[in-house]
């Protein structure tokens, strides 16, 4: 399984990409670079309000104090977005998730307004699901 690249790189990929189709095949492909996750976890706790399509979140602290976060959806572009935003909160402590503006990161990446409302509903809720979540965790 190929390993998910850091903020910066996720950045320079998107701003490579020539056209949106190519944005969205990049957004596949990260969301395929995801871990499967368990059959255990595909269930209603997980479940994230507010999506469109099938999408499960686990949130769990390390003992460092990180937070880690596993992810799928039964969309694959779905499944993209959530690798996105995993790997814009990846190795933050709860506190750093709750304080963290993803927002600015979507527009440098000019990703919310090639999105469906649907899809950028789904997105918006993804986000507090996780900063909610993260905000019980901390």
């Amino acid at each position: 399984m190929a390993e998910l690249p850091d903020r910066e790189k996720l950045l320079r990929n998107f701003q490579r990409c020539a056209n949106w189709e190519e944005k969205y095949l990049y957004i596949i492909e990260l969301g395929q670079r995801l871990p499967p996750l368990s059959e255990e976890a595909h269930n209603p706790k997980n479940i994230i309000q507010g999506c469109q399509s099938q999408v499960w979140i686990v949130i769990q602290r390390n003992e460092d104090g990180i937070i880690e976060l596993q992810g799928d959806s039964d969309a694959m572009i779905v499944k993209g977005l959530i690798a996105v935003v995993f790997i814009l909160y990846h190795q933050m402590t709860a506190q750093d998730i709750v304080a963290f503006d993803i927002r600015p990161w979507f527009e440098k990446m000019a990703l919310t307004q090639h999105l469906t409302p649907s899809r950028s509903q789904g997105l918006e809720a993804m986000i507090r699901a996780i900063r909610t979540k993260a905000e019980n965790l901390g």
